[in-house]
């Protein structure tokens, strides 16, 4: 217990799926938690926590600054952020909309980098204090590793994820921030967004089986599976590991 007590962190896409499992474990080992979402259901989580709550669009450049704002002027800092927030649309090359690509890359990749920016900023601030700097965690995919014929814009997507996390990684080192930026490639979690996946397949039950078979370990991943490998990039146990990526595939990638 206590792994990031007194710590400030932010997790977007918290109302539900990974986001809230992280929300969840890092509330439990003493953060400060605000949820950040674009869905009301993100109040009853925070509620639940005992946390923050603010509506947020990550596509949203200002929606971003008004909670990373409120958020340090409400709790002094800003020490670990998580953009968890993401979507998916499946659909080969010729079939995905340009509409679609916008979608996906606008969340997954400019959301990511909307708040990144805003949270070195805001972390940076505050880095030659006591417990200052920061940690900035990026939820990726195996799909930002390794293609999918069926996902281009996705893959497109969480690959950007990918080099931007070292990117960001390289110039808060080489500036002595003291903030560290890794990102977490997850394959199959079991959420409501695989979920979806797999009900808007031709075939559910085939797609489920494919899904549950997919990693050499045998089975779908579990949302506490991220969530822990999250809590310890945020936590001072990681303070010597920035631009990595850490895998939570059951194996699919070492293939």
């Amino acid at each position: 217990m206590g792994r990031v007590e007194n710590k400030v962190a932010i997790v977007t896409g918290a109302a539900s799926g990974i986001g809230r499992g992280c929300a969840e474990l890092l509330a439990r080992e003493g953060a400060k938690v605000v949820i950040a979402d674009r869905s009301d259901r993100g109040a009853d989580v925070a509620k639940e926590l005992g946390a923050t709550f603010h509506l947020l669009d990550v596509t949203d450049e200002a929606g971003w600054q008004r909670v990373v704002d409120a958020t340090v002027h409400e709790f002094g800092a800003l020490h670990i952020l998580v953009n968890a927030a993401g979507v998916a649309v499946w659909g080969d090359i010729e079939h995905t909309t340009l509409e679609q690509w916008r979608f996906v890359n606008g969340v997954n990749a400019e959301g990511t980098f909307l708040g990144c920016r805003a949270a070195v900023i805001a972390m940076k601030s505050s880095a030659s204090l006591p417990g200052g700097g920061g940690s900035i965690i990026n939820i990726s995919s195996v799909a930002g590793l390794v293609a999918d014929a069926d996902a281009p814009a996705y893959c497109a997507s969480k690959g950007a994820v990918r080099l931007l996390t070292k990117s960001i990684a390289l110039h808060t080192a080489r500036r002595g921030y003291n903030i560290r930026c890794n990102s977490v490639h997850p394959s199959f979690i079991d959420t409501p967004m695989v979920d979806a996946v797999v009900d808007g397949s031709r075939d559910p039950a085939k797609m489920r089986t494919a899904v549950e078979k997919a990693a050499p370990l045998g089975r779908i991943g579990e949302v506490a599976d991220v969530a822990n490998a999250v809590l310890y990039l945020a936590s001072d146990e990681s303070k010597f590991v920035t631009g990595s990526e850490l895998v939570v595939d059951g194996g699919l990638t070492a293939r």
